[in-house]
C-alpha cells in the first residue's frame, strides 16, 4: 500500500507541473493581445484628438478670414471714413476718395494736384466742383486716374469729385447738375474705318 501512495504523489508533482506551463503559456499568449488593444486604443485617442484639433483650427481659419474680409467694409464710406466715387471721360478714369477727417491735401497720384495738372485750365477743371459749394477746405481729396490724356483725366476727376459730393450732401445734386458737373461726357473720337484715311475722310478720288 505504501509504494501506491508514493506514485500518487508523483503523478500530483507531474500534473501541477504542467497545469503551470499551461498557465504560464496562457498568460504569455493574453499579454500580447492586451498590449496590442492598449496600442489601438492610443492611436485611437490620438485620431480623434487630432481630428479635434484640426476642426478647431479650420473653425479659427474661417474667424479669422471672415474678420479679414470685414475689415475693408468698416473702413467704408458708411463708417464716415472717406467718401468714394468715380468720374469717367473718354477713356480715362478717376476714382476719388474724399477723407473728412486728416490733413486738408489734393493729390492725384501721389502728387500735388497742381504739379500733376501744370496749366491754371486745367487746375481750375479739377477744383470747380469744390469751389462751386464751398468744399475746398473741408476735405483731404485723394486721386487715382489712368488712360487717356491730361485733359480728359482733369475732367474724369471733376466727374467723380461731383459724384463723391452727392454722397456727402444730397441737396448740391440741383447746383452741380446745374452746372453740367454730373453729365457723363459720352463725346469720344470716332474710331477709322477700312478703306477711308479716318473716321469719316476718304482718299481723294481721281477721275482717270
Amino acid at each position: 500500500m505504501p509504494r501506491a501512495k508514493k506514485i500518487e504523489t508523483k503523478k500530483t508533482a507531474s500534473q501541477t507541473a504542467e497545469e503551470k506551463k499551461s498557465v504560464s503559456l496562457a498568460i504569455s499568449s493574453k499579454k500580447p493581445k492586451t498590449e496590442k488593444a492598449s496600442k489601438e486604443k492610443k492611436v485611437k485617442k490620438t485620431e480623434k484628438v487630432e481630428k479635434v484639433e484640426g476642426k478647431k483650427k479650420t473653425a479659427e481659419a474661417k474667424k479669422e478670414k471672415e474678420k479679414i474680409t470685414e475689415e475693408p467694409k468698416k473702413a467704408s464710406s458708411k463708417d464716415g471714413r472717406y467718401l468714394e466715387a468715380v468720374g469717367r471721360r473718354k477713356t480715362s478714369v478717376a476714382r476719388v476718395r474724399l477723407f473728412t477727417k486728416g490733413g486738408k491735401e489734393f493729390l492725384v497720384n501721389n502728387k500735388p494736384y497742381n504739379l500733376y495738372f501744370p496749366t491754371l485750365e486745367l487746375q481750375q477743371i479739377v477744383i470747380s466742383p469744390l469751389e462751386r459749394m464751398k468744399c475746398l477746405e473741408k476735405f483731404k481729396v485723394v486721386i487715382l486716374t489712368k488712360g487717356g490724356g491730361v485733359h480728359s483725366q482733369a475732367e474724369a476727376v471733376r466727374h467723380g469729385i461731383s459724384r463723391a459730393l452727392l454722397l456727402f450732401n444730397p441737396e448740391f445734386r440741383k447746383r452741380l447738375k446745374k452746372v453740367g458737373f454730373l453729365t457723363r461726357d459720352s463725346r469720344m473720337r470716332e474710331r477709322k474705318k477700312f478703306g477711308l484715311k479716318r473716321a469719316r475722310k476718304g482718299p481723294q478720288w481721281s477721275k482717270r
